[in-house]
């Protein structure tokens, strides 16, 4: 189905508002086509120009507001971040023209086999750290604040929705003490760490495979929910990515590339790579719980069913990090009962 087939009644007003952009922009609006979606009502369109390929965005108010992903592009730009440049904006009708940082996420680069070479892989992979570390000492003031609220009711998505909803079971009081307990914990050492520019979803999907050598820096996209917030956030993303699955010697690898171009760029992250290691785990616990909830979401309430796909993943890396801290066994069970994994022994609430 093309654009111009799709029952849409944005469209008319995005053609015209393409329209009416400069014609030495060379703008050919009939060569509108889809690029991509996301978990959100936000949606991209690429279109050809005299000079090459935009990308436009199409963020219907009130549902997002483009002004923040302006204002973060800039910000990141000035930090030496490979970002879609703004050509155009029309913030009323959450319109943006873009420049187009490619044609291949690194999510779509490994599926089609980049993961199975390990010298691109490698080389890419370590871009990333770079520019993530370049991310990270980009100014965080102004942004809001990814505080202990805002964690613990991330965290509350996992029983709403994975639990109750996905798997029809609801704790009783003493596992629920349990998890809040086990919730409460997570979201202080969190808010413990060095608060920094924070992008949130710094995984393979917002990463567009870089132009190559010297340094294979990739293009970053979707930073529009940044946050100040904790250092260890953005490599837990990555390097524990619900699409991709690492196994734990490459996970280890990157962590500790990452913690030494951190430190060779004075990033407060710990002196001591095992307390990094442990705050970042930590994190990457926190954030693959609110992950299982926001897929039964988008499964349950939004009928976006793919997203289930890549629960087995999640729960891998739950089950890897809760099953190391003895703190974290009560969490095991819990998954054990509601998975209906044959009882074992080791742990108990």
């Amino acid at each position: 189905m093309t654009v111009t087939e799709l029952p849409d009644s944005r469209l008319e007003a995005l053609h015209h508002w393409l329209r009416q952009q400069p014609a030495t922009r060379g703008l050919d609006p009939a060569s509108l086509t889809p690029v991509s979606g996301d978990a959100s009502f936000r949606r991209y369109f690429r279109i050809q120009t005299a000079d090459g390929p935009l990308i436009v965005m199409d963020a219907p108010p009130p549902h997002e507001d483009c002004g923040p992903f302006v204002r973060i592009a800039q910000r990141l730009s000035d930090g030496g971040l490979r970002v879609p440049v703004v050509h155009a904006q029309d913030l009323s009708q959450g319109f943006l023209l873009l420049s187009d940082l490619g044609n291949q996420t690194f999510y779509e680069a490994i599926r089609d086999g980049l993961g199975q070479d390990e010298t691109a892989l490698q080389h890419h992979m370590r871009g990333a750290l770079r520019a993530l570390v370049a991310l990270q000492q980009c100014p965080a003031d102004g942004l809001p604040v990814y505080d202990e609220a805002r964690l613990l009711q991330e965290l509350d998505l996992f029983p709403q929705w994975y639990l109750q909803v996905h798997h029809k079971h609801t704790p009783d009081a003493d596992t629920q003490t349990r998890l809040t307990r086990i919730f409460a914990l997570l979201a202080r050492q969190a808010c413990a760490q060095p608060q920094v520019f924070v992008h949130r979803d710094f995984h393979s999907p917002n990463l567009m495979i870089g132009t190559g050598a010297p340094d294979f820096i990739p293009g970053v996209i979707d930073f529009q929910d940044a946050l100040q917030g904790p250092l260890s956030y953005d490599i837990a993303s990555l390097v524990m990515d619900a699409r991709t699955t690492w196994d734990e010697p490459q996970q280890l690898d990157w962590a500790i590339r990452y913690w030494e171009y951190a430190r060779a760029a004075g990033l407060p992250v710990p002196a001591d790579f095992a307390q990094f290691h442990l705050e970042y785990e930590w994190m990457g616990l926190q954030r693959n719980l609110r992950i299982l909830g926001v897929f039964a979401r988008l499964s349950h309430r939004d009928g976006k069913h793919h997203y289930l796909d890549h629960m087995p993943r999640v729960l891998t890396y739950v089950r890897q990090v809760a099953g190391r801290y003895t703190v974290f066994h009560p969490l095991l069970r819990l998954l054990d009962q509601v998975e209906q994994v044959p009882a074992r022994q080791g742990y108990s609430f």
